[in-house]
Formats: structure tokens, sequence, C-alpha cells
């Protein structure tokens, strides 16, 4: 939040939201291309994608289906998306929510998930896979974030679905974090990779298995000596930020998001890790909208809006970087292998074009900030 010189607030903070701006993004990489520069990518695909439900849904497929080719649909809607006809109403709740012109699955293909919970089946699970459309199982540690209550409390009652899975090759897609009340929330994911990753991995070494939205040098380091059925999608945000973010000049509810932003260091071992070229680390933006007035409050949600340019805003990481060339591999091809999904022929075009980002979005009956809202972007869809 940014005072005016003539307005000086001793002792406390400036009123939520008042002249209040995003931060730069944490630059500490020093390679830029010439403006004007153009780059094609096989269209990218989103590995973790919250697409909501209800009258919002049509606002966020108008900006997500402009970059991508393919998501990943989050289950935990209200109520969640606990069995194969929940899936597949709200599948085809999001295809008749569709811009027109965008059709399935030609321009667009939405990845349905099932919510994993204590009692899922492995009944449950065979039913789902057997629809061609239902992908991956989500796992939430009850309580990690939004909606997840209804999530897994004891990781070995849900070991018949894991069984199921392996058998049928569906992805565990997993929300890596512990929760109580004595877990500092910038060790949640360490925690998590001791005490549920390891075990978990070493009792089921064929099931496909994505770490999400990691945020920690300790996940990174986990993956690279994982085996290689366990991958790993890094948002846009945790490339670009770090927790000061959030945090320096008063508290920016826009940067609020679970795993939450975390120091410097682990920013830095994201950006080497996406930008390496290891095909264990692949695009998710976990763009997950909330109305704007359920962020600038007392106790706001937890989630950062991406899905109007995810992909301009990790060309914007990846250059930084120096990492331009690895970038259509980590937004276009490692997720669609990790999955085993045909990698997409169609393509899309950036150019390094800054443009500036409305300040809100309509979403259903509410407005959304995004990132970047009211500032600029470096890069652009051509």
């Amino acid at each position: 939040c940014i005072l005016s010189p003539s307005l000086r607030l001793p002792n406390s903070c400036t009123p939520l939201m008042a002249a209040c701006h995003s931060p730069p993004a944490a630059d500490f990489e020093s390679h830029s291309v010439p403006s004007g520069t153009q780059i094609t990518l096989a269209m990218p695909d989103d590995f973790h994608h919250h697409f909501r439900d209800g009258p919002k849904v049509p606002d966020v497929l108008r900006l997500a289906t402009q970059r991508f080719g393919r998501a990943i649909a989050m289950p935990n809607l209200q109520p969640p998306v606990v069995d194969t006809e929940k899936a597949l109403a709200y599948r085809e709740h999001i295809l008749k929510s569709l811009p027109d012109g965008v059709s399935c699955p030609d321009q667009f293909e939405p990845l349905m998930t099932l919510y994993l919970t204590d009692v899922t089946t492995a009944d449950e699970i065979r039913k789902a896979h057997a629809t061609g459309h239902i992908k991956a199982c989500k796992y939430y540690p009850a309580g990690a974030t939004t909606n997840s209550q209804f999530g897994v409390t004891d990781v070995k009652k849900t070991y018949p679905a894991l069984k199921a899975m392996a058998e049928v090759g569906m992805v565990l897609c997993i929300h890596s974090e512990v929760t109580g009340p004595t877990i500092d929330i910038f060790d949640r994911e360490g925690k998590f990779i001791e005490e549920i990753m390891k075990p978990l991995v070493a009792d089921f070494p064929t099931l496909q298995i994505v770490m999400e939205h990691i945020s920690t040098e300790e996940a990174v380091n986990y993956i690279y000596s994982a085996p290689a059925n366990v991958g790993a999608t890094i948002t846009c945000h945790h490339l670009l930020y770090n927790r000061n973010a959030l945090l320096v000049g008063g508290i920016k509810p826009h940067f609020y998001c679970l795993p939450i932003l975390k120091r410097e260091t682990h920013r830095q071992a994201l950006l080497k890790a996406a930008t390496s070229g290891n095909p264990k680390f692949f695009a998710g933006t976990d763009s997950a909208p909330h109305a704007t007035h359920t962020k600038e409050t007392g106790c706001g949600c937890a989630g950062v809006f991406t899905a109007h340019g995810a992909v301009e805003l990790y060309a914007e990481a990846f250059e930084r970087a120096g990492g331009l060339d690895k970038l259509e591999g980590f937004c276009s091809h490692f997720g669609a292998d990790h999955y085993g999904l045909p990698r997409n022929t169609r393509t899309i075009a950036l150019k390094k074009k800054a443009w500036e980002v409305p300040k809100t979005y309509t979403f259903g009956g509410d407005n959304v900030t995004p990132l970047r809202g009211g500032e600029q972007i470096q890069w652009s869809i051509v």
C-alpha cells in the first residue's frame, strides 16, 4: 500500500486497499529480449484450474480458452465433485458455458477430476475412469485450502481408491501441505513431503502423482530425487513473486494464496526448476478467482486469479531467467506427457508487447481482481 507523501498514519497501516498497488515482481534476473520479439508455442495446457460454478464459469472460460487447449478442472465446488455423476454434470456445465466459436475438443477440452475423500471406493474410481473424461483425483488434506473440509483426514483411508487408480492409470493430484494448529504455515509443504509423500510414493510405485503448485526449495529437491512417476506443477505467481509481495508495505490480499508465497530463496529454486527443461516440472496455474469483496475483507479467501494472462506471465518469468527456449516444454509438452495425453498440435504466438490489465473482470454477478490489475504484463498473445 503506497501512501501519498502528504499522508502519514503513524503506528498504523493504510485503510484496506487504499491506493494499494501490486509490488514489482521479484527482479533478480537480468535477462531480456527486445520489444517486438515473437515466439510460437504448441498450445499450452493448464494442469490446475478453478473454473468455479454457476454463472461464474462462462466468465472464467472466456479468458482461459484464449490461452489453453486443455485444463484440469478442480473439483472443490460447493458441494464438491465426489463421484462420477457430479463430474460428468460439471463437465456438461463447462461445455455449455464455452464461448461462442469454441468447441470441445478442437479448441478446448476440460479434463475432469474427482474430489478424493476418506470413503472414495475402488469401484467409483473404475467407473470414473471408464467414462474417458475423468483423468485424475484430487487429494485435499482436510482444512488445507478453499472448500477442503470434506478432504482426506488419513491418507491410509484412501489406499483402496489409490490402488484402483494405479491399476487403471488415473493421476493423483495433491495439495501437498499438512494442516494443524501447531504447524507453521510456511512449513506445511516440507512436513507433507516427509510425513505423507515419501511413504505414499513408496507404497504406490506405479501411481502417476502430481505435487501441485509446489512453493519451496524442499519440494523442488524432492521432485528431482523422486521416481519418474512423480511430477510437479508450478504457478506463474510463485515464479514471479515472493512473500514480500504479500506483506511489505501493507497486506496485499490479492497475493494471498495457498500454498502461501515463500521467501526469495524458494522462488529462485522454483524458477531454476521450471526453466531447467526437466520434464518433471510443468504448468499448473492454480488460477483461483474469488469475488473482489471476498478478498478485500478482514478474513479474505486464498487464491490468485491469473486466467487472464497466465501464459504471458510465464513468458515474463522465463524471459528474465534467460529460459524462453524452455517455455514450450514447460507449458505445452511435459504436463501432457505426464498425464499420458497427446501433445497439442495447434499453436499460439506470443509477442513481447506490453498491455494493461483491466482492474477487474466480470465474475458472474460480481467482479474479480486479477493479478496485475490496472498494471502491465510485458507479453501479449498475438
